[in-house]
């Protein structure tokens, strides 16, 4: 490995690529400590830095790659593109006008890329409004992060200000990932977020520096969950395909046989990736956020609202095993969706392929769904256990020094199992583009 590294900074071109690559996530992590006017950074540190952190917060400031505990201008991350990216996939087997947009190569993608820029400018406004309202709630000791926020009266301009600022940085975000695309190595919009979560590292070490022995625990919890995702992550089902032999007329009527040659088709065990984790987060968050705003009401309403916000909360059982089901499902779901989009029977009848044993057609499309449908259960089984592992980690954190474990497992991971699995899918992803790059130019790639 360390000699593909070397040969990779030898060649001029790979290396402005990778200079490029970094240089991009330098200047995007100097812009996330760009600050937002109005903002009270004592209110913000007690509310991120606390126990009883609120779990959306949480979730959103994930998304931003910490970006919502600075309180900067990238607030928001690229998650308002990420929602947009997500909503168009869903939309596009529907809408009859975008499924034919897909279906024209590269130019129909780049309108459907285009529209899904546009869709994410409204998208950012609405998150910015909708987090900047959440924070202007008090917090503590009666502190509130964004004590000017408002539309009426002298607050109209500052609040303009805050969401003008927050949507300026995703787009500029954005702009950066699709730049960091282009010129350098990887997905930019995926690097983006990658940078922002091992940002966060050397805080949460600094947090665990207390209990060296706390801290071995995690790193070894860290390095098995890694192996165990690039293991997950690299298995697939190769369907073997066949292409039949087609007669081509050449010059003075000569007549030759072409094609024929054998190859496969690459089913993944983890298709959906970590699209399935964001959607049962998002919608288990729901209830206890709602709840917390009628907790207080007297009666039957604030009686509700405790339970629903006790019972969905990391602390409770049910919490962890909705999580685990609702992760499974929507992997099953996402999986569907993304392989009727590729149309695989479909394009493999129009290019002469076959699978040998089974016709083309109707029988290649359910003899795929069943493969598919068995591999994904794998795959969901695996997702659903990266999605409970902070619960898991917490009752081994439990057992070995007693006490609530399962806060401290839950808090105090040094990065969270979605973000280990974005981190190694983006490791991953990079390293088999620079493979690539090296093995064009005959040079010996990182794996042997």
């Amino acid at each position: 490995m360390l000699e593909a590294v070397r040969n990779a900074f030898c060649l001029p071109d790979l290396r402005q690529k990778l200079l490029i690559t970094f240089g991009i996530l330098v200047l995007y992590r100097f812009a996330a400590n760009i600050p937002l006017p109005g903002v009270d950074r004592t209110a913000l540190d007690s509310l991120f830095s606390g126990d009883d952190t609120n779990m959306l917060l949480s979730l959103l400031n994930f998304f931003s790659g910490g970006g919502l505990a600075q309180m900067g201008v990238m607030a928001l991350g690229v998650y308002p593109y990420i929602t947009a990216s997500i909503i168009m996939q869903l939309l596009t087997p529907i809408v009859p006008a975008l499924e034919e947009l897909s279906k024209e190569g590269e130019q129909g993608r780049t309108r459907i890329n285009q529209y899904t820029y546009w869709m994410t400018v409204p998208l950012a406004v609405l998150q910015a409004i909708a987090q900047a309202t959440l924070l202007s709630r008090p917090v503590g000791a009666g502190f509130t992060v964004l004590p000017d926020w408002g539309f009426t009266g002298g607050n109209l301009l500052p609040s303009i200000t805050i969401v003008l600022g927050m949507t300026a940085g995703t787009m500029f975000a954005v702009w950066l990932g699709q730049l960091l695309t282009e010129q350098g190595i990887g997905n930019g919009v995926s690097l983006i977020i990658f940078a922002g979560i091992l940002a966060s590292v050397p805080n949460q070490i600094i947090r665990l520096w207390q209990e060296p022995l706390l801290l071995i625990v995690f790193i070894i919890i860290t390095l098995l969950t890694i192996a165990l995702i690039v293991w997950v992550q690299e298995g697939q089902r190769r369907i073997p395909v066949q292409y039949g032999k087609r007669v081509r007329t050449m010059r003075g009527n000569r007549m030759m046989m072409v094609g024929g040659q054998s190859t496969y088709v690459p089913l993944r065990v983890n298709t959906a990736g970590m699209i399935p984790l964001i959607f049962a987060q998002s919608l288990l968050i729901l209830p206890s956020t709602m709840a917390s705003y009628f907790v207080t009401r007297p009666g039957w309403v604030g009686s509700i609202a405790l339970w629903a916000a006790d019972a969905f909360s990391p602390q409770n059982f049910l919490y962890w095993l909705l999580f685990f089901l609702f992760t499974v499902a929507f992997t099953y779901f996402y999986t569907d969706v993304m392989f009727r989009q590729q149309n695989l029977p479909e394009t493999l009848q129009k290019q002469g392929g076959f699978i040998p044993g089974i016709r083309p057609g109707a029988r290649t499309e359910s003899y795929l769904n069943g493969v598919l449908s068995r591999i994904t259960l794998v795959g969901a089984l695996f997702l659903g256990l990266v999605a409970v592992l902070p619960y898991l980690v917490g009752i081994v954190v439990d057992g070995i020094f007693g006490g609530a474990g399962l806060l401290t497992g839950y808090q105090s991971l040094i990065i969270s199992s979605t973000g280990l699995l974005i981190v190694v899918g983006v490791v991953l992803d990079t390293m088999k583009q620079i493979e690539a790059q090296l093995m064009m130019r005959n040079y010996e790639g990182f794996i042997r």
